[in-house]
């Protein structure tokens, strides 16, 4: 008797919803290995990474913190993603997202009004919508992958910041650090609970979701993009326009980025400096898949996503373990559901093993 994977009649859908599951455990259940392995007692390491960080209420605040830009993000990509538009420069869109905002508060720098915030979630997300816009044109009139488009504008992006910060943006009373000014009040989002760093962006993350989950299953745009990433010929027989799923895609994913940015600058770090995102752009795609490209799920996948940074940076403090562990939990989180996806389409079965076919003799003559 022997395994084989034979395909399904038709994809499961238990499994696909499933698949997310079995990740996380194979995940927990390869960090129990990677822990012995590297000398940490298995039980203690994972009360660090996974239960530490959140013991307490300034805990779960720093956990809603940094959900709040995974979910943003991911939820902007899962509108692409489900018409098969590939945007993965989501950080560059992120980052510019934070100029556009930024330069807004250095404007207005000295004001006070109540104004100032809203301009730059404005301005935050159409920078984040013209960095997408490159992409979107380069698909629609040369048909050039977006996928590569994107992913190259991440590093433009990046340098771009790094000009500004280090050039014409950089504080005159910074000491010759490569920042800009710190943002004044009015700038800033305000706290959602005192003493922690919570700030009203996770609301804008929440809004998000539920704009996300009507938008996908209840519009008729969303509709269209479901058809045109489902059954392309179906969307093309039904007059479905197919450069306009493309601009759509991207430029959805883009001002969502655009609006993770401005929250990033606009609250925890406040002000501009050489990198804004600890990747959060290219964390969120995974996020978008943990979650099955479902605005739901990309909210409980980003609080998971969430509690492996904090996790990591735990472990950096209380286990000495190097910065990578939390990209490596990624990874393998990433890993697995590829692996579990298999099983959607594909079922293990026991067969049994067929005899070997009978060899004649050497020089055996009929």
């Amino acid at each position: 008797m022997q395994l084989k994977l034979e395909t399904r009649a038709e994809p499961s859908r238990l499994m696909g919803w499933l698949a997310p599951l079995f990740a996380a455990v194979l995940t927990l259940i390869a960090g129990f290995i990677l822990f012995s392995a590297l000398g940490r007692n298995p039980v203690q390491a994972f009360y660090t990474f996974f239960v530490y960080p959140i013991r307490d209420l300034n805990g779960v605040a720093e956990l809603l913190l940094k959900a709040s830009p995974l979910m943003l993000i991911a939820v902007g990509l899962a509108c692409g993603y489900r018409a098969n538009v590939w945007n993965i420069g989501a950080e560059g869109q992120l980052t510019l997202g934070a100029i556009f905002a930024g330069g807004v508060a250095l404007y207005f720098y000295n004001s006070e009004s109540p104004l100032v915030l809203p301009l730059m979630i404005v301005a935050g997300a159409i920078g984040g919508m013209l960095w997408a816009a490159i992409p979107a044109f380069l698909r629609t009139r040369f048909n050039t992958s977006e996928i590569l488009t994107s992913l190259m504008l991440v590093y433009v992006a990046v340098l771009l910041l790094s000009y500004l910060v280090h050039g014409p943006w950089r504080d005159p009373q910074g000491f010759n650090f490569p920042q800009s000014r710190q943002f004044t009040e009015s700038a800033l989002y305000p706290m959602l609970i005192s003493g922690t760093r919570l700030n009203a962006s996770f609301l804008l993350s929440i809004a998000a979701i539920a704009v996300g989950y009507l938008f996908l299953n209840r519009s008729f745009l969303g509709f269209q993009m479901r058809v045109a990433g489902q059954a392309d010929a179906a969307a093309r027989y039904a007059g479905f326009d197919a450069r306009r799923m493309v601009w759509l895609g991207l430029l959805i994913g883009g001002a969502t980025a655009g609006l993770a940015g401005v929250g990033e600058v606009a609250g925890p770090i406040g002000q501009l400096l050489p990198s804004v995102s600890p990747g959060y752009g290219f964390a969120a795609i995974i996020v978008a898949f943990v979650g099955r490209l479902h605005p739901v799920g990309i909210l409980l996948a980003s609080l998971l996503m969430s509690l492996l940074y904090l996790g990591g940076e735990a472990a950096q403090m209380g286990l000495n373990l190097p910065s990578a562990i939390t990209g490596l939990f990624q990874g393998m989180l990433l890993f697995f559901l590829l692996g579990s996806d298999v099983f959607i389409n594909y079922q293990l079965k026991l067969v049994r093993a067929s005899a070997p076919a009978a060899v004649a003799p050497l020089g055996a003559t009929s």
